[in-house]
């Protein structure tokens, strides 16, 4: 025990025993009582969306709870997924596809739920300079003489199918099987009629490259820019702040962002394991309450609080980037091609348009993606995504913790959706890049609307 835990427990321990006596341990706690546990320690991965952990723990939000956190980097997604199923790590920043991979089986089995989304959109797909050449030639440009916004995979094809033609595999990174920036990039690959593959785990074949264009495989995320400037990848989908470290290194450019593909795209979540939730359920609130408090600190008063999150973030112990490449997506911008800098106010969202609450729309969307490139072998029915999503999206945990807050004057009714009429589904979304509109209570209506991808019975 460090020794603002001893301070914090000395004073809050009269002031819950006098509370209890006076009947109201609920003014110092919330509904739900103290921590069962305290002492925890969460895992992430050095990705600027790692965001609200590091400001929840920097202004003392999780003090506030009763719990003392480490933070600690893991060295890829695979790890710090293992090392919460085996209870290593009480929770952890998790790719949103995690919990629901896990939970149907598709590589770790464990049962894993988040109450918790971490942020909106955040991710870019960056193309190696040769390629931008390439696909320069063929990409319009307005008035200012600068390419036009957003760029589709349709500018990228006649490059793969040169390289097809030389007997070349084009070959693009992606940070984990279930994670968006896989999803996103083989939206974005499909959408311009470039198929990115099938994975077959029924038949062993979990490559993802059945049928491909573009090979997908798997980077982290921090190794990114060297693995395309080595040459072995020709582009990758990742989240920041590796596509701007690609342009101030100048081997590469982000040729389109994913709010350009699915505006306002769930992202990050935080995991924890079933059991672990189950167990220590007082402690699982006071921890989305302080994420709660993080992520609105985030976005407060039109993102003021940026520049200084930015500064935090680039320590060694958190993301570990240079400040201006962190700053350069934080702040409200974004950079394609070097120097051209433009608007963007909304490339990263941790609170605002409800970025926080746990839709069981989004996890559907995530589960129809593993449908459309095989990691779900099978047809399911309808009724199975929403059982599906409703074991590992608890939006009800998240309502627990936002009223706490409420009661407690830290946060006011209208931060929050409106927990009575509720139903953990979006209304049908149109912004996504093909024009084609998501209803995440008919994901199988959904998946008959695209072109490149299983629907029905199909297999690989």
């Amino acid at each position: 025990m460090n020794k603002r835990q001893v301070v914090k427990g000395l004073i809050l321990a009269p002031l819950a025993l006098a509370l209890s006596l006076a009947g109201g341990i609920n003014a110092a706690y919330g509904a739900t009582g103290p921590a069962e546990k305290p002492d925890l320690k969460f895992g992430f991965i050095k990705l600027t969306d790692m965001a609200p952990l590091a400001i929840a723990y920097e202004k003392r939000f999780f003090e506030d709870e009763g719990l003392y956190v480490t933070l600690e980097a893991q060295a890829n997604w695979k790890v710090l997924l293992d090392r919460v199923i085996d209870g290593q790590l009480d929770g952890a920043h998790m790719l949103a596809g995690q919990p629901l991979g896990a939970t149907i089986g598709f590589g770790t089995k464990a049962d894993v739920i988040t109450a918790f989304s971490m942020d909106l959109n955040g991710n870019g797909i960056t193309v190696s300079k040769a390629v931008w050449d390439e696909m320069k030639k063929r990409i319009p440009k307005g008035a200012d003489g600068k390419p036009v916004h957003p760029i589709k995979a349709d500018y990228m094809k006649p490059v793969v199918d040169a390289y097809k033609k030389a007997g070349k595999p084009f070959n693009m990174g992606m940070v984990f099987p279930v994670s968006t920036h896989n999803y996103e990039l083989r939206y974005w690959l499909a959408a311009g009629g470039l198929h990115p593959g099938y994975y077959a785990p029924d038949k062993g074949d979990t490559s993802g490259q059945i049928k491909a264009d573009v090979l997908l495989s798997v980077t982290p995320p921090p190794q990114m820019p060297a693995t395309l400037e080595a040459g072995t990848i020709n582009g990758y989908c990742v989240g920041e702040p590796w596509n701007q470290q690609a342009v101030f290194k100048g081997i590469g450019v982000p040729v389109i962002t994913d709010y350009e593909i699915w505006k306002n795209n769930p992202e990050k979540v935080f995991g924890v394991s079933k059991a672990w939730a189950d167990k220590y359920p007082n402690t699982h609130i006071h921890v989305v309450k302080a994420l709660i408090r993080a992520a609105k600190w985030l976005d407060d008063n039109n993102n003021a609080n940026r520049p200084e999150s930015v500064k935090i973030l680039s320590q060694p112990n958190y993301v570990g980037a240079d400040y201006k490449v962190i700053a350069n997506s934080m702040t409200g911008t974004f950079e394609y091609e070097k120097g051209d800098k433009r608007k963007v106010p909304d490339f990263n969202v941790f609170f605002r348009y409800n970025a926080t609450y746990p839709y069981y729309s989004d996890a559907v969307w995530y589960l129809s993606q593993m449908r459309r490139w095989g990691q779900i072998s099978e047809a399911k029915p309808d009724s199975w995504y929403m059982d599906i999503a409703k074991k590992v999206y608890r939006p009800d945990i998240y309502a627990q913790a936002a009223k706490e807050l409420i009661a407690e004057g830290k946060m006011k009714p209208a931060d929050f959706p409106n927990f009575a009429k509720e139903t953990g589904f979006k209304p049908p979304q149109k912004e996504f890049i093909d024009g084609i509109t998501y209803d995440g209570t008919k994901p199988n209506a959904y998946l008959a609307k695209f072109k490149i991808g299983l629907k029905g019975a199909e297999k690989p």
